[in-house]
């Protein structure tokens, strides 16, 4: 693949299991000479690195930078088993072995500046990238779009009190199976909850998934194991956001966006340490348009552009 204005060279590099490999994109500007800063990119919920994050990409790379964009272990050409698993916390240590690779491998010497380092996430990984932004010193610039912050809240408000029940019940049987059987089984990403139980019951959400999959994105399968979900109900960014004591942040949230709840997205921008941040509410847009809509698209990519320009660039 190959956008304009910028060059695509597939890379790999060990994850923080021994034999286990994370395959990546990295792109980099046509014009202009290494090293360059570098944004590590993780994506949502089932995303595969050719899933809606070359397009955010193209925006930080005319601005004078290089992205990684990688599969999280589990899924698209990354190695891991099983298959479609999410842990968030393994999808954090594959961001951060991400930036072992620029920081320390000679395939990126003289192409990344391991001084300037990025890290941008969407949806799941918006969540992702404050909490690596916290925890990791060599991260000098976050943005975080349209995040989760808690899993369970997020969960229970989208189902809502009957459909959460169902999720629930789910969820408990397949422990009981998978502590007896050892196997994992699975549940969609997304559909009608009139007819199955799914992780996120947004009508919206499938139908741009499935046009994602088969015009760039052929690697993106749209299920989880059932794991995932109890995994994402563990899951809590809030208790890191005090630890980003000095990195800028830039968090973008959609206005009304009722898939990732803004009414969590804006309260926890309150508890960002730093007085280097910027909230971006991005007007009359939903989470979905973030992806289907390519005006919105390039509202919020050259927000981020900027954010990263400004500190990975201008003021470093």
């Amino acid at each position: 693949m190959k956008k304009s204005g910028m060059n695509r060279r597939a890379v790999e590099f060990p994850s923080v299991i021994p034999g286990q490999i994370i395959r990546a994109d990295l792109y980099t500007p046509k014009k202009g000479k290494g090293p360059f800063p570098v944004v590590v990119m993780g994506g949502g919920w089932c995303y595969v690195k050719e899933l809606i994050m070359p397009e955010y990409a193209e925006f930080f790379v005319r601005a004078g930078m290089a992205a990684l964009v990688f599969d999280y272990r589990c899924l698209g050409a990354s190695d891991g088993e099983p298959r479609q698993h999410l842990d968030p916390w393994h999808q954090i240590d594959d961001y951060r072995s991400a930036i072992d690779a620029v920081s320390y491998l000679d395939a990126f010497k003289g192409v990344i500046d391991p001084a300037r380092i990025g890290v941008w996430g969407i949806s799941y990984a918006g969540g992702h990238s404050l909490i690596v932004g916290a925890i990791d010193p060599r991260v000098k610039c976050i943005v975080s779009q349209i995040p989760i912050i808690e899993g369970w809240y997020n969960s229970m408000r989208a189902h809502g009190s009957v459909g959460f029940r169902e999720l629930t019940s789910l969820v408990n049987e397949e422990r009981k199976r998978r502590y007896l059987t050892g196997k994992h089984r699975f549940i969609p990403h997304s559909g009608d909850p009139k007819k199955e139980v799914v992780t996120w019951p947004h009508p919206e959400t499938k139908p741009i998934f499935m046009e994602i999959k088969k015009t760039t994105a052929p690697r993106h399968e749209h299920y989880s194991t059932i794991e995932s979900v109890e995994l994402l109900w563990n899951y809590n960014a809030r208790p890191f956001l005090s630890r980003i004591l000095d990195t800028p942040t830039l968090m973008i949230v959609a206005e009304g966006d009722d898939l990732t709840m803004w009414e969590q997205e804006v309260p926890a921008f309150s508890q960002i340490a730093t007085a280097r941040k910027k909230l971006f509410v991005q007007r009359a847009s939903t989470h979905m348009s973030m992806y289907s809509n390519l005006s919105h698209l390039a509202i919020a990519g050259t927000e981020a552009a900027n954010w990263y320009r400004e500190w990975l660039i201008e003021n470093i």
